[in-house]
């Protein structure tokens, strides 16, 4: 990364899958990325509980005695729905405060293999961040070609011309945890010119939090 300017990363925000998947590499790749996070001193900011691969990379940045916040909505947290989150727990109201918040207090995010409820979230950032609502970088950890689908289809969306290829550079991918993160710390942030003048009024809550409701 000789020459390139390397952004400061402390925490990043982990998408993924309350299941393990299939594939035993799902959770391998799961464990190996908490294990970079640790080693490179970067907490984990998650969606709380222990399930499948959230469990996994929790873990694992746990036992490097890196922070780990579970952001969580109340309601997964009757009759222990997803288990006991490793590290500090945040309970939030809805699943848009959730996402509200993993935005605030991530420097960073990365998707590993999930479902809807994974690929919400990656979207959800990508969105944000081409509205300028932030300028933070997004990746997926692209195990055993399990994103290969969905960046054929984000490609395939820029060629039709939906998304434009300075918005296609929003999205990062590696197959690896450490070259992934390689990215992350050299994105530079490219914002569009039209959608940089947009303005983002604060809320009225006390801590001023971005007011995202239903404005996208």
């Amino acid at each position: 990364m000789e020459g390139v300017s390397v952004r400061k990363i402390k925490k990043i925000c982990v998408f993924c899958g309350a299941n393990s998947g299939k594939d035993v590499a799902f959770v391998n790749a799961a464990f190996h990325l908490g294990e970079v996070l640790g080693k490179r001193k970067i907490d984990l900011v998650y969606g709380g509980g222990k399930l499948g691969l959230m469990g996994c990379v929790s873990t694992a940045v746990a036992q490097h005695e890196r922070q780990v916040l579970g952001i969580i909505p109340s309601a997964f947290t009757i009759n222990n729905l997803v288990g006991e989150t490793c590290g500090k727990e945040i309970k939030v109201p809805t699943m848009q405060e959730r996402l509200v918040m993993m935005m605030e207090l991530s420097d960073a995010f990365i998707a590993l293999p999930g479902g809807f409820g994974t690929l919400e979230e990656l979207f959800q950032m990508i969105s944000w961040a081409q509205l300028n609502i932030h300028n933070k970088p997004i990746g997926v950890l692209n195990i055993n070609g399990f994103f290969n689908g969905l960046l054929s289809f984000v490609d395939h969306a820029v060629k039709q011309e939906f998304i434009t290829p300075r918005a296609r550079k929003i999205l990062i991918s590696a197959t690896t945890a450490d070259e992934l993160v390689d990215k992350l710390q050299a994105f530079r942030f490219e914002p569009d010119p039209a959608l940089s003048k947009l303005k983002w009024s604060p809320s009225s809550s006390q801590k001023e939090k971005l007011d995202l409701t239903l404005r996208l």
